[in-house]
């Protein structure tokens, strides 16, 4: 039986339909006995809030039964740093983006627009807040402080997974839980990672920790659907085909600018 090192490359928002494929391929990957070791390949901007946790738990899962390195690209940040957090050793270029720890809700109010057009909105609800979140009107005091009661709760979980994950202490990530990013050098001197390099750096070293020649290494990847494959043939550099950056153009347009969902 020989044994392998598997490679997954991540791009792109991190999102529930994004990243459900990636979940069952890292569990897929745990009882895969010829595969001694991954290399997660990410560079993101973060996204939806529970599926950059999916994201994380899944990596966290699979590094428990075999090594998970994570080495990132251009981007490790937000939900995306979070879910390199759940790899045993966090790669970085010395020039990435790395950090904004932190959590933000979205919320576009258009009534003032829609009223600006000459078109009448009715919003018939039950629930005194029922409204507040359908992207017409914007939040009232109370609403605003009930949604920064949310928000702080997600920040502080988010700060006391990097804190237990880098093995620091809590204030010390809080202070540097801004939302604000950093170089992967300065990623490396607040301990936010672990080495400097890039993915070759992070398979090789992974290879010597598994005793699995780097040369042995298999480029892995959920499967894609029919009509991408179709459309875009064995060109999916960016991360998916045009049917993906389809769906991800239209969410960001619509969701991302709605408020609805908390976002790392």
């Amino acid at each position: 039986m020989r044994e392998r090192l598997a490679h997954i490359t991540f791009r792109g928002t991190i999102r529930d339909r994004s990243v459900d494929p990636y979940l069952r391929l890292l569990k897929g990957l745990r009882s895969r006995r010829r595969v001694k070791g991954v290399l997660l390949d990410i560079s993101s901007g973060g996204g939806e809030s529970i599926a950059s946790t999916d994201f994380y738990l899944a990596v966290k899962r699979l590094d428990r039964v075999k090594p998970v390195y994570a080495a990132i690209g251009a981007v490790g940040a937000s939900g995306a740093y979070m879910a390199a957090l759940g790899a045993r050793r966090v790669f970085a270029y010395p020039d990435s983006t790395v950090g904004s720890i932190g959590v933000v809700y979205p919320h576009l109010a258009v009534r003032d627009l829609v009223r600006r057009l000459g078109i009448e909105v009715d919003l018939l609800h039950w629930g005194e807040h029922k409204d507040a979140f359908q992207g017409f009107r914007p939040f009232t005091e109370v609403e605003r402080t009930k949604m920064m009661a949310v928000l702080e709760q997600g920040y502080e979980s988010f700060v006391g997974l990097v804190a237990a994950e880098r093995k620091q202490p809590l204030d010390a990530i809080r202070a540097l839980a801004t939302g604000e990013v950093w170089t992967g050098a300065q990623a490396l001197k607040l301990g936010l990672v672990d080495a400097l390099g890039d993915r070759e750096a992070a398979l090789e070293e992974l290879a010597r920790a598994t005793g699995v020649a780097s040369g042995r290494t298999v480029r892995v990847a959920p499967p894609r659907s029919f009509l991408d494959r179709v459309l875009t043939g064995n060109a999916n550099q960016w991360g998916g085909g045009l049917t993906e950056r389809i769906h991800e153009v239209v969410e960001e347009t619509i969701l991302d600018l709605s408020g609805l969902g908390l976002r790392r």
